[in-house]
């Protein structure tokens, strides 16, 4: 039974004092039982937690209740466990590391296009020669599952794409579409594409979560990357293929794993068999790496916490202790 909600959101909105928020907020979640990964910065918030579908429900309608935030458009998916085990909250310069702090998607950003009417793009794109559909997304993302004929960027991180685009000027004469997981990495970069002279610029609403959920995920190869302990999951359930294999024995396989030496922690697929004969590495040296994790089965590992306390500032913590 799927007793559980994983909410995933994002929201472009000012906050002032970001550092007093965020005690706040993170108070709340955790006394709404709520884990998961939370960033907040003067540019707004960015989220993905997960808990019992009534206290998912109460978080939502308390962030709707703030105008700033009451049109956040939540992605929700539904699990039979948590996705998370922990709680994190931060503030940080920005909700998803961009280089490009300067854009206010409030201000400038590309179109919307909803669900069902990408759908109707993505079944007749080969006769269009005049619309792109561009993945913004990180190369061990797209790796592993993407849309059927988009065009996918050579990068290791969001913040490589301005130095992408200068590789896309050739576009410029189309309607060009970007998307990625959730939507908020195209808000920057459709907006950036505007700034670099493409007019006709469009971003799937909602990213490729909002597109399972809304139109069962027809033409999206292979699974989608997000980030908790889940690695992947299904969102194609029309035609769904498989599109990435083994990166060591070269068998298919969309089975996602980090790297379990975690001066590698190399994003890849790996199938169950290598995944276990190689204890969650992504090579036999990384398999003898004196820093290598134990492996659990699954190639999730926590990211190490740096001295970041999940109970800080909790309220209940000062009248324990």
């Amino acid at each position: 039974m799927k007793s559980y909600s994983v909410l995933l959101y994002y929201c472009y909105a000012t906050i002032e004092n970001p550092e007093e928020f965020r005690n706040a907020h993170h108070q709340f979640c955790l006394d709404a039982h709520l884990r998961g990964r939370i960033i907040v910065a003067k540019e707004g918030l960015n989220g993905t937690v997960s808990g019992l579908k009534e206290d998912c429900e109460k978080y939502m309608q308390a962030l709707k209740t703030e105008k700033r935030f009451e049109n956040i458009d939540f992605k929700i998916e539904y699990t039979e466990k948590p996705a998370f085990q922990k709680l994190y909250v931060r503030v940080k310069d920005e909700i998803v590391h961009s280089s490009l702090a300067y854009i206010n998607p409030n201000e400038k950003t590309g179109k919307y296009i909803e669900p069902k009417e990408f759908k109707q793009i993505l079944n007749t794109i080969e006769q269009n020669e005049d619309v792109l559909i561009l993945d913004v997304r990180s190369n061990y993302e797209h790796n592993v599952g993407k849309f059927k004929n988009a065009l996918t960027l050579d990068i290791e991180n969001f913040r490589d794409f301005p130095d992408k685009v200068k590789e896309l000027d050739h576009y410029k004469n189309k309607k060009i579409i970007t998307y990625c997981t959730g939507g908020i990495k195209c808000e920057k970069a459709s907006a950036y594409l505007l700034e670099k002279g493409f007019e006709n610029v469009y971003q799937l609403h909602g990213g490729i979560i909002k597109y399972g959920i809304e139109a069962g995920g027809e033409n999206f190869e292979g699974k989608c990357y997000v980030f908790d302990e889940r690695i992947v999951v299904d969102v194609n359930v029309i035609n769904p293929i498989i599109k990435s294999t083994c990166f060591v024995c070269g068998t298919i396989s969309d089975r996602m794993v980090n790297c379990a030496n975690p001066d590698c922690n190399e994003h890849v697929p790996i199938c169950e068999k290598c995944g276990h004969e190689l204890e969650g590495a992504c090579s036999k040296l990384c398999q003898i790496h004196p820093k290598k994790r134990p492996y659990n089965g699954t190639g999730y590992y926590q990211k190490e916490l740096n001295g970041y306390d999940p109970q800080q500032n909790s309220f209940r913590k000062k009248i324990n202790h």
